[in-house]
């Protein structure tokens, strides 16, 4: 007897939308009544999973979402001011004020500038007693989180004191940790409080998207900042030398991104270290980043089998070496904090046997992108959606990959184009090309497809959000307000019930 398709495990659909992508009046996406608008579409057009890119606090002078300060602190330029209006802590005068025009880039400096002068008016009327109701809960916050928000607090004001110098600059006693930065507990209080409204809103948005049927995909960077509170903190779990500074950085070799490879001077982990703490600081990173999320993408997973290490000083990634990464060992001791793994294993780029044995090994499923599916290897292609199996996660594209438009006209070969009319049995245009990759991705029997919402609105590549290897222009993409249309929700939902994607109790009707 045949098994019958819907039953043999859900069929799922998601976007691929950064936080900072959505609309709103204040330079940046957030976590405002736009998200709770985007979460509602979301839901009207049939899909169960929001994807997002990391959503720590980027580094002094960063954009990047993947250059944090800590792996465990929000960015506070995502928090929503209509929120703070909502707890009485922000006026209806201080947000008109503030309003600034609707753009399709985020203008970070103007963003962070209006942010924080919010930030510190609503800061100032909660210490002067108002949003009293809110006491309790920080004080509860800032115990609950004190096994990592305390190292940051200390690292952010010392690093604030020191004019964004990092921290190896610093004098010895601030830098080995011994010495606070006088005068400065005022700011330490405050940063403890940015941090319990973020983590506040954030909860407040994952509770209604849950209540939507939506869970919230993130996404984990594999490597931290070296100018980071984690490393300032933990110096004995990173390979530095003695006077703190890297020995090592981590990259990846030449690939399809970049002919010189990927150098991204971040420190490499000392796995012998964290083996001998039973991976402690791991887990507890990703019990923290699970506060926010139902699932986490493992970014750069193949590191976990064996990373690409780099002396430090290199100009290119070119002369790496491959290192053998913690294996196993990692994954049985996450396994016991998280016996469900709810990991995604971004398992792209150089892959050999040893990842996907690893992958495999703790059933988590993997990735695959179509753009990459019509080069030379196509028919046997891990990423051609003949060739697919049931537990992976397809996507038109990721965020280091240009549009599907601007894939097709900029980076797709004259033979990738025509290999893919084949595939097809006709030729497509580049209009028609997000929509007929989008189509391949929920028709393949992968179990989840993911769509970048550029593609779903048929962007070209000015709306890419990142280009890997080029440091500027970056993570800017914004949406402006009404392009998630009615006709785009209802293309959509349509496509979730054609393909067999959408909640069973949704109404089925084309």
């Amino acid at each position: 007897m045949e098994t019958d398709p819907s039953t043999a495990g859900a069929r799922r659909a998601g976007v691929l939308m950064h936080i900072t992508s959505l609309p709103g009046p204040f330079g940046i996406g957030d976590i405002g009544p736009a998200a709770m608008e985007f979460a509602r579409l979301l839901h009207n057009s049939g899909q169960q999973y929001w994807q997002l890119l990391p959503l720590n606090l980027p580094g002094q002078g960063e954009s990047s979402p993947y250059s944090a300060l800590s792996a465990m602190a929000g960015n506070v330029l995502l928090i929503s001011p209509y929120m703070l209006a909502a707890d009485g802590l922000l006026s209806r005068k201080d947000l008109l004020a503030a309003a600034l025009p609707a753009t399709d880039a985020v203008d970070f400096d103007q963003a962070r500038r209006v942010k924080m002068h919010l930030l510190d008016r609503a800061y100032g009327h909660f210490c002067a007693g108002r949003a009293a109701a809110l006491q309790a809960a920080y004080h509860d916050f800032c115990r609950e989180q004190a096994y990592w928000l305390e190292d940051f607090v200390r690292y952010k004001v010392l690093s604030e004191w020191h004019q964004g110098r990092p921290w190896n600059q610093w004098e010895r006693p601030y830098r080995d940790g011994q010495a606070a930065a006088p005068g400065m507990e005022a700011v330490a209080e405050k940063e403890r409080w940015q941090q319990f409204i973020f983590d506040r809103q954030w909860q407040t948005l994952k509770r209604y998207c849950n209540k939507l049927d939506i869970q919230l995909l993130g996404d984990l960077p594999i490597y931290v900042s070296y100018d980071s509170a984690d490393v300032w903190a933990h110096r004995d779990l990173f390979r530095l030398d003695r006077k703190g500074n890297m020995r090592a950085v981590a990259g990846v070799p030449p690939d399809y991104f970049n002919a010189s490879g990927q150098l991204w001077n971040m420190p490499v982990y000392n796995w012998k270290a964290l083996k001998a703490q039973r991976y402690t600081w791991w887990i507890q990173r990703l019990q923290r980043n699970l506060e926010w999320y139902d699932l986490l993408r493992l970014d750069h997973f193949r590191a976990f089998a064996a990373y690409w290490e780099v002396l430090a000083g290199a100009d290119t990634a070119v002369n790496g070496l491959w290192k053998p990464g913690p294996g196993a060992g990692l994954f049985r001791a996450l396994q016991r904090a998280f016996p469900d793994l709810p990991f995604v294993a971004e398992d792209l780029g150089e892959i050999d046997d040893a990842v996907l044995a690893l992958r495999d090994k703790f059933g988590l499923p993997g990735m695959k992108v179509l753009q990459f599916a019509f080069g030379d290897d196509m028919p046997g292609s891990p990423h051609i959606p003949h060739n697919y199996r049931l537990p992976f996660f397809v996507y038109t594209g990721t965020h280091d990959n240009n549009t599907t438009r601007g894939w097709f006209r900029e980076d797709a070969a004259a033979k990738d184009r025509c290999r893919l009319a084949q595939y097809l049995g006709r030729e497509i245009t580049e209009e028609e090309a997000p929509d007929v990759l989008g189509r391949l991705a929920y028709a393949s029997v992968a179990q989840t497809a993911v769509l970048p919402m550029q593609d779903i609105l048929r962007l070209d590549s000015s709306a890419r959000m990142n280009k890997p290897a080029v440091a500027a222009g970056n993570w800017r993409w914004r949406m402006l307000p009404g392009q998630f249309s009615p006709e785009v929700v209802a293309r959509l939902k349509a496509w979730t019930i054609i393909y067999n994607r959408n909640r069973k109790h949704d109404k089925q009707d084309l």
